[in-house]
């Protein structure tokens, strides 16, 4: 699929972005050093320019800001002038974090800007953008559908790995990358299907296996920015340490259980749609219930199991 554009229209006081990477399957033009967190490249399904509002002024609101919770220690709103939903062309929309930036766009355009705010460094700028702005971005505009897990490649075959929260997903996925196993992406998955396949789209080539806020991790070695077909989620379920380890695969109404918590974003009126989408993807895409002893020392063996598993 081409690059996405929208026409030549810009968002207020875009200025001409110099640098380009690659991150969920999107080129990124933008005047922001990303380099120690993003790979450079230019061929991805989608293209976005972001760059720093040069207006002089500060960004502003549209509408009653909608509070998105917070995350990472920073409280987080978005504004828009018309109903929270799926974007719509020339919608205008501002995300911020608190006290740290402010990111804005029209629906239907690949253009944003961004605004510095008091807390602002160039490392909590890139991580909100990386982290949580464009997979927010790709899911308002319809271009995703993002689901809260790791993937990671084995002999070929990219599995992801789905868990409560502290339910062991980040250390196992940190386990198989310290075995020489490629990352495809760390805690948001997009995906995507394209003639009745299902694909993963990687993130970016940093994984973070500890938690501590406004940090994307460490960079791992392997790496590709390219979508891999999705062949199977583990669910990750904690037993006794001393528990026996198996993998079973759950089909039906279970599966779907299992799985929909795990989608991202999971605002109402996404409902509808994703209820298709993740039936679909489960008639495609086999679900495996993994017993995992809840003992680090027995992460050796979670690992082989799961690896002859899927080489099997």
């Amino acid at each position: 699929m081409a690059p996405r554009t929208n026409g030549s229209d810009t968002a207020i006081g875009i200025k001409a972005p110099t640098r380009q990477y690659l991150a969920y399957g999107t080129t990124v033009s933008t005047d922001l050093e990303l380099g120690a967190f993003l790979l450079e490249g230019r061929e991805a399904r989608y293209s976005l320019a972001v760059t720093e509002n040069s207006a002089g002024n500060s960004f502003v609101q549209s509408g009653e800001p909608v509070w998105l919770g917070s995350s990472h220690g920073r409280e987080l709103k978005i504004h828009t002038d018309r109903e929270f939903a799926l974007s719509e062309p020339g919608q205008p929309w501002c995300f911020e974090v608190v006290g740290v930036a402010r990111f804005q766009w029209l629906g239907g355009k690949n253009q944003v800007s961004y605004e510095r705010l008091p807390h602002c460094t160039g490392p909590t700028l890139a991580f909100w953008l990386i982290h949580i702005f464009l997979p927010l971005y790709l899911t308002l505009e319809g271009l995703y559908e993002f689901i809260h897990a790791c993937a990671v490649d084995i002999g070929n075959h990219t599995v992801l790995f789905t868990a409560p929260s502290h339910g062991g997903k980040s250390t196992l996925t940190d386990f198989f990358v310290q075995q020489g196993k490629m990352l495809v992406s760390d805690d948001k998955v997009a995906t995507f299907c394209e003639d009745e396949t299902y694909f993963a789209m990687p993130s970016h080539p940093n994984h973070r296996p500890y938690r501590k806020h406004e940090d994307l991790g460490y960079r791992v070695g392997e790496f590709s920015p390219s979508s891999r077909k999705i062949h199977a989620f583990y669910a990750l379920h904690a037993v006794d340490a001393e528990g026996e380890l198996r993998i079973k695969r759950i089909s039906g109404h279970q599966g779907f259980a299992r799985l929909r918590p795990h989608y991202l974003f999971n605002f109402g009126f996404l409902k509808a749609r994703r209820l298709r989408y993740l039936g679909a993807m489960l008639s495609a895409v086999p679900l495996f219930r993994v017993d995992v002893p809840w003992e680090m020392r027995r992460l050796p063996d979670v690992y082989e199991a799961i690896r002859s598993h899927v080489s099997g």
